[in-house]
């Protein structure tokens, strides 16, 4: 039962993604990401005093790194949103496990492994024919930038993702892993806004109804609720169900686009979805059971299929 709470982070993450899509027409990205970040900090801070928790860390470094990259990627996928069909960008966004797969192939080429692992390049293959499928309307759009934008944040949060596991595995709590996350998130937008006004006055978006406070307000708590719901999932759940109950937030993402923004696709676009859907899943299956790699990994590391 612990693995349905991926259900629920995958319902609050398609819930933020629609909010982000709203606010965008009132705020600027760097205004999403840093209010994001406020209001995780607020929340988290919360959390840990409440609970007797401590802010001291022993690896400034690698939560620095981990925020970085994450924020990139996280203000890619925001602007992917804002641009994009909901569906579309968040399908392209949830590619990190298969350009995980990328990573740990060429990885090991590098390091001279002989053995092709050809289940992994066959899933690869596979998601980017759907990936084809999925954006073939795109190509002939101004939506091209888009598109090219959730790929990369796609990619650089399975870099992101990685180094959540590494942190996992030196012992670094959850809770100061979303902490220091949310901290970057509100540096990272501030540094943003100030830079986007070219030396310029800096203006601040007037929080002129609550209609935009609380989408701002949503952002930030579903955002919060859903990488802790997340993290509880892969360290009390089954990590291979958990890892595929997180493609159910393409379900909810589809349902979302369709009902409130009228996204419409013919059958390249759901057909593509699919086969993205089925590639991603194979691919955490192999890594997570059909290797001896993969086998050590989930049974000494509870949040590695979250990569």
């Amino acid at each position: 039962m612990q693995s349905l709470w991926m259900l629920f982070a995958s319902f609050m993450f398609a819930i933020m993604g629609v909010c982000v899509k709203l606010a965008s027409d009132m705020y600027s990205t760097s205004e999403i990401v840093m209010y994001r970040g406020i209001i995780g900090m607020i929340v988290m801070s919360c959390t840990i005093l409440y609970q007797g928790g401590s802010f001291k860390t022993t690896m400034p470094g690698q939560h620095l790194w981990r925020g970085v990259v994450g924020v990139i990627a996280l203000w890619l996928w925001f602007y992917a949103i804002a641009i994009l069909p909901l569906a579309t960008a968040m399908t392209l966004n949830y590619m990190a496990p298969i350009w995980i797969a990328v990573i740990l192939l060429a990885g090991g080429f590098w390091k001279g492994m002989k053995q092709v692992e050809w289940p992994l390049v066959a899933a690869i293959a596979m998601s980017f024919v759907g990936v084809t499928l999925l954006l073939q309307p795109v190509f002939e759009t101004d939506q091209l930038a888009g598109a090219i934008t959730a790929l990369i944040s796609g990619m650089l949060s399975a870099l992101a993702y990685l180094q959540v596991r590494k942190l996992g595995l030196l012992g670094e709590p959850e809770y100061r892993v979303v902490f220091y996350f949310s901290v970057v998130n509100f540096l990272a937008g501030v540094i943003g806004h100030v830079a986007s006004a070219g030396g310029g006055p800096i203006v601040w978006h007037a929080h002129t109804s609550g209609y935009g406070i609380g989408l701002l307000a949503a952002i930030g708590l579903c955002a919060t609720m859903a990488q802790m719901a997340m993290t509880r999932a892969y360290r009390l759940g089954k990590t291979l169900v958990v890892a595929n109950l997180q493609y159910t937030g393409i379900v909810f993402s589809s349902f979302w686009g369709v009902v409130i923004f009228g996204d419409l696709f013919d059958w390249h676009g759901w057909t593509g979805i699919g086969i993205i859907l089925a590639s991603g899943i194979a691919a955490t299956y192999y890594n997570t059971r059909n290797t001896a790699r993969g086998a050590a990994i989930a049974r000494t590391d509870p949040i590695a299929s979250e990569v």
